[in-house]
């Protein structure tokens, strides 16, 4: 019986010779013997040394003084790119902050002041952070924001869909200014969206996005993020 089963089963053509050549050659490797390997882990180390220093001169002599022309900055900047900023609005950036990587700024000036981003003292901000705004985001001191979070102080459109297919701004009564408090932990890949404000000391999960306030010492998440549980006081 079993013989008969396995007569019915289909065999696998076999691979032809080249896709077999082509296979060995594409998981094979230059073999490194032991003498070499000190010479390729210092040239290793070499490179990552330079590149850090490149790095750093530009830090130094570029992106700094660039971010400096166009924005009030504190003591002790820390950054690593050029911020990519849209539109007219000030930035204001306290002592000690750290911007790591790729962050962009959108204003979207309507009637009244123009919008202002302001960053607190001791605030590290991670690659990909985006911020837009045409009123106002307000970001406390010693605040840490993850790679990829968003914060947006309008909608970007219109609701209405003839006014979105015109071009027309946001209207004026739905923007309303963000506020982020001092101590907060913003997880990554999350969204905070118009006139919210995170209490002190706050934490949100990564992923989630923010539509109302969140209270002070809590630790909230999800879509839309809620209260999961209150943070104790561990001063």
């Amino acid at each position: 019986m079993g013989e008969a089963q396995d007569s019915n089963q289909e065999t696998k053509p076999a691979r032809p010779a080249w896709v077999r050549l082509a296979k060995r050659v594409l998981h094979s490797g230059l073999p490194l013997p032991g003498p070499l390997r000190s010479i390729v882990r210092a040239l290793h180390r070499s490179g990552c040394v330079g590149g850090e220093l490149l790095t750093l001169m530009y830090a130094w002599f570029i992106a700094g003084p660039v971010l400096r022309s166009v924005a009030e900055v504190g003591e002790s900047l820390r950054i690593e790119k050029i911020p990519y900023i849209r539109g007219p609005g000030r930035i204001v950036i306290g002592d000690r902050a750290y911007i790591s990587g790729k962050v962009d700024v959108a204003f979207s000036r309507q009637s009244g002041p123009a919008p202002t981003l302001v960053i607190g003292d001791d605030v590290f901000i991670g690659h990909e952070c985006s911020f837009a705004m045409a009123r106002g985001i307000e970001i406390g001191s010693h605040c840490l924001l993850a790679g990829g979070v968003r914060i947006q102080d309008n909608d970007g459109h219109p609701l209405d869909a003839a006014r979105r297919h015109a071009g027309e701004p946001v209207d004026t009564a739905n923007v309303k200014p963000v506020r982020i408090e001092d101590g907060v932990w913003i997880g990554q890949r999350c969204q905070v969206l118009k006139g919210v404000t995170i209490g002190r000391n706050s934490v949100i999960g990564a992923g989630s996005v923010v539509t109302k306030d969140i209270p002070a010492d809590s630790l909230a998440a999800g879509v839309p993020a809620k209260v999961i549980r209150k943070l104790k006081d561990e001063s």
